[in-house]
C-alpha cells in the first residue's frame, strides 16, 4: 500500500515536473520568436507607440541683389527674398485626458483668434495633429508661457503640444522682382521663375530628429538623427535700387497713358548683365494664391520680358540699317560697289515695293532723305528702300542670316530665366503650319520696319547692345555667382563675339542720337545732361489676322551716356490710349509714352550710379547748366535740320 502510494506521488511529480518543463520550453521558445525570429516586427511595433521621426527643416538659400554695382557704395547683402524661421503647433491626442480637452481648445483659440476649427484634432485616434501652421517666435511663446504651467498642474505630459520648425519664404522688399523670381509654396514645390530655375541650388538637404513618447508619461524628446544641410544662395545681377526706379517710372508712365500692360529692362551692353527687369501689372508672389486663382490676374504672374513677343516696329530700322552699311563691305569683298553712302541725298517719297499691294507710308512726306534723317525721322520709306537693294544684291538668305547671326534675333539668349520665347524671323523656302511660306516677295520690306517678325524685350536689348558697346554681340545673364557660406559654387558667365565693325556702330550710333534731339521723334527720351542715343517704335497690333489702327505695342529703346553706354534700357507700352492731348500730341505714339519713362528711369538711374553728365546741351531751355557753346555735337544737329530743310520743302 505505502510502495503504491508513493509510486504515484512520483508519477505526479514527475508530470507537474514535466508540465513546468513543457511550460518553460514553450516560453523560451516563444521568448526565441519574439526576441529574435520576430525582433523587427515587434520593435517596428514599438517603434510605432513611441517614437516618431520628424524632418527637421532646411533653410533655402536667399537671393541677393547686386549691391557692388555703385562704386564706393557699401556692399552689405540686401536680400530679395529670405526663409523666415515659423513653427508649426501639433498636438498628440492620446496624452491629454478627455476632460482637459475642451479647456484647452478654449485656451488656445483665445490665444489665435484667426485659427481654424480645431476640435477634432484633440479627439482622434493619432499621436500627432498638426492644430496651427506658420506661427511666429513670439506666439509660440505665448502658448508656451501657458502651456507648461497648465499640463504640470494637471499632470499632462509636457509634450501633448509641441512645436516643430519649418521655413517660409518672406519679401522684405515686397512685391520688387516679382514674376522674375515667383514662389514656393507650402508643400516647396516653385511656382516659376527662378527660384525653378535654381531650384537644385537653392534647396537643402532635410535633417532627421527622432522624437519619443509614451502613452501616459514623458520621455526624452528632440534626438537629432541626422543634420539639416541649407541650401545655396544666389547673387544676381539685379540691383535693388534700380529695380525699385524702374519698376516705380513704369507704373507711373503706364498709368498715365492708361496701358493695358508694360515691360521694362535696363541691361549693361558689355557684360550682359541684366541691372533691373520690370513688369506691369506686377505680381506679389508673397500672395501667390490671389492670382493663380483669379482668370483675371492669372497673367500678371507672367514675366513678359523674356516669355511673350511682339513685333518690334520701328526699334528695327537701325538694325536694318547696319545690315545695309554690312552689306557695303561683303559687297567690297565680291569687287562690287556699294549700295548706298550715309550721307546719299535718296527719294524717299516712291512708297511702292515688289509684291505689296498697298504703298509703305510715312507719318509725315520725305521727298529726299539720308541715312541719318531717316533715322531721325522715323521713315519707314527709307529702310525698305535700302533692303530691296540688300535683296536685289545679296539674296534673301543673306539678310536673313545676318539678322540672326549678327543681332541674335529668332535665337534664344540664354538668359537663365525659365520659358524664354525665341521669337521669330521668317526663312526663306520654310512653310508654316497653315501651309502658307514664311518668306513671300513683300516679306523683306516688312522686316525693314519690324512687322513680321518676333522678339522679346530681352531679344533687343541685346541687339542693341552691339551699338552700345561697339559691335559685340553679348549673352545676357542675370546671375552674378552662387555661393554657401562664403564658399563659390558657380560664377555667372560672360560671352560675347564681334559681329560688327566699329565703324558701322559709330555711323548708326551717330544716327540714333539725333532721335532725341530737335527734329526728331523722341525728344521726350532727352536725358537732361547726357548723350543718348535710341529709337521709338509705334506698332500696330495683330488683332485676328489684321493690323489695328487703335490697338498698339510702343517702345523705347535706348542706350544712355552714347559714347561710353552705363546701361540699355528697353521700354515697351502695351495699348496705350490712343488719345490727343492739346500741345502734347496723340498719346499712343512711342516718343509720347514710352519715351518719358526712359528719361525717368536713366535719369535717376545715372544720378543714383554717380555718372558724370556728358552732354552740357542736353539739359532743358532756360536751366542755367545749358551751355550750347561747350555742346559736342549741337552744329551738327543744327546742320542736319538745314539739309533737311532744303531737300524738303
Amino acid at each position: 500500500m505505502t510502495t503504491s502510494l508513493t509510486t504515484n506521488v512520483s508519477k505526479r511529480w514527475l508530470s507537474l515536473s514535466l508540465f513546468l518543463f513543457s511550460l518553460f520550453t514553450l516560453l523560451i521558445l516563444r521568448y526565441y520568436q519574439i526576441q529574435v525570429v520576430e525582433h523587427d516586427k515587434w520593435m517596428h511595433y514599438a517603434n510605432n507607440q513611441h517614437h516618431r521621426v520628424v524632418t527637421e527643416p532646411y533653410r533655402r538659400g536667399v537671393f541677393y541683389s547686386n549691391t557692388s554695382l555703385k562704386t564706393g557704395h557699401p556692399t552689405q547683402l540686401q536680400p530679395f527674398v529670405v526663409d523666415v524661421l515659423l513653427y508649426h503647433l501639433y498636438v498628440d491626442p492620446l496624452l491629454i485626458e478627455p476632460s482637459y480637452k475642451e479647456e484647452m481648445i478654449k485656451s488656445l483659440k483665445k490665444m489665435m483668434p484667426a485659427m481654424e476649427e480645431i476640435s477634432s484634432h484633440f479627439y482622434k485616434k493619432s499621436r500627432s495633429r498638426r492644430v496651427a501652421l506658420w506661427l511666429r517666435a513670439e506666439e509660440k511663446q505665448e502658448i508656451e508661457a501657458w502651456w507648461y504651467p497648465f499640463a504640470k498642474q494637471r499632470k499632462i505630459p509636457r509634450n501633448a503640444l509641441y512645436f516643430i520648425k519649418d521655413y517660409k519664404r518672406s519679401y522684405p522688399l515686397g512685391r520688387m522682382l516679382g514674376q522674375v523670381l515667383h514662389t514656393v509654396r507650402e508643400d516647396r514645390v516653385t511656382t516659376g521663375g527662378l527660384e525653378a530655375v535654381f531650384n537644385e541650388y537653392l534647396k537643402g538637404v532635410e535633417g532627421k530628429k527622432m522624437v519619443l513618447r509614451s502613452p501616459r508619461y514623458e520621455l526624452d524628446t528632440d534626438l537629432l538623427e541626422v543634420d539639416a544641410k541649407d541650401g545655396c544662395d544666389v547673387h544676381l545681377t539685379v540691383n535693388h535700387v534700380l529695380q525699385a526706379i524702374c519698376e516705380e517710372e513704369l507704373a507711373i508712365g503706364i498709368k498715365k497713358v492708361k496701358g493695358k500692360a508694360g515691360m521694362g529692362v535696363v541691361m549693361d551692353p558689355h557684360t550682359g548683365e541684366i541691372l533691373a527687369i520690370a513688369n506691369y501689372p506686377f505680381f506679389d508672389p508673397a500672395n501667390y494664391r490671389d492670382y493663380y486663382n483669379d482668370t483675371a490676374k492669372l497673367g500678371d504672374t507672367r514675366n513678359k520680358a523674356i516669355m511673350d513677343c511682339f513685333e518690334p516696329g520701328s526699334t528695327m530700322k537701325p538694325i536694318s540699317i547696319a545690315l545695309a552699311l554690312l552689306a557695303n563691305e561683303e559687297l567690297k569683298k565680291r569687287g562690287k560697289p556699294p549700295i548706298f553712302s550715309p550721307s546719299d541725298k535718296i527719294a524717299s517719297d516712291q512708297s511702292k515695293f515688289p509684291g505689296r499691294t498697298q504703298p509703305l507710308q510715312d507719318t509725315h512726306l520725305h521727298h529726299y532723305l539720308n541715312m541719318y534723317m531717316a533715322i531721325q525721322k522715323s521713315s519707314n520709306i527709307y529702310p525698305a528702300r535700302l533692303i530691296q537693294r540688300v535683296i536685289e544684291e545679296l539674296g534673301p538668305k543673306w539678310y536673313r542670316e545676318k539678322l540672326r547671326d549678327v543681332f541674335g534675333l529668332g535665337v534664344k539668349t540664354g538668359v537663365e530665366m525659365p520659358y524664354e520665347n525665341r521669337g521669330l524671323v521668317p526663312t526663306p523656302g520654310k512653310m508654316y503650319a497653315s501651309g502658307a511660306f514664311q518668306w513671300s516677295a513683300p516679306t523683306p520690306y516688312s522686316l525693314a520696319i519690324g512687322y513680321n517678325v518676333l522678339v522679346n524685350a530681352i531679344q533687343m536689348c541685346r541687339a542693341y547692345s552691339v551699338f552700345a558697346n561697339g559691335g559685340y554681340l553679348v549673352r545676357p545673364t542675370i546671375l552674378r555667382k552662387i555661393t554657401q557660406k562664403d564658399r563659390l559654387i558657380l560664377e555667372g558667365l560672360h560671352e560675347k563675339n564681334r559681329v560688327l565693325d566699329e565703324s558701322i556702330v559709330k555711323e548708326i550710333v551717330k544716327a540714333m542720337k539725333f532721335s532725341t534731339k530737335t527734329g526728331g521723334s523722341a525728344p521726350l527720351a532727352n536725358v537732361p545732361g547726357f548723350t543718348e542715343a535710341g529709337k521709338t517704335a509705334t506698332a500696330e497690333k495683330l488683332i485676328e489676322g489684321t493690323y489695328s489702327k487703335t490697338q498698339h505695342f510702343s517702345s523705347f529703346l535706348g542706350f544712355v551716356p552714347a559714347d561710353n553706354p552705363r546701361f540699355v534700357i528697353f521700354i515697351g507700352v502695351d495699348e496705350p490710349e490712343k488719345a490727343y492731348i492739346q500741345g502734347f500730341g496723340t498719346t499712343h505714339f512711342g516718343g509720347k509714352c514710352a519715351a518719358p519713362i526712359f528719361r525717368e528711369i536713366a535719369k535717376r538711374s545715372l544720378q543714383y550710379l554717380g555718372v558724370t553728365p556728358d552732354d552740357p546741351y542736353g539739359y532743358p531751355k532756360g536751366d542755367p547748366r545749358s551751355d550750347p557753346s561747350k555742346a559736342k555735337w549741337v552744329k551738327e544737329i543744327e546742320e542736319l535740320e538745314v539739309t533737311y530743310n532744303r531737300w524738303n520743302r
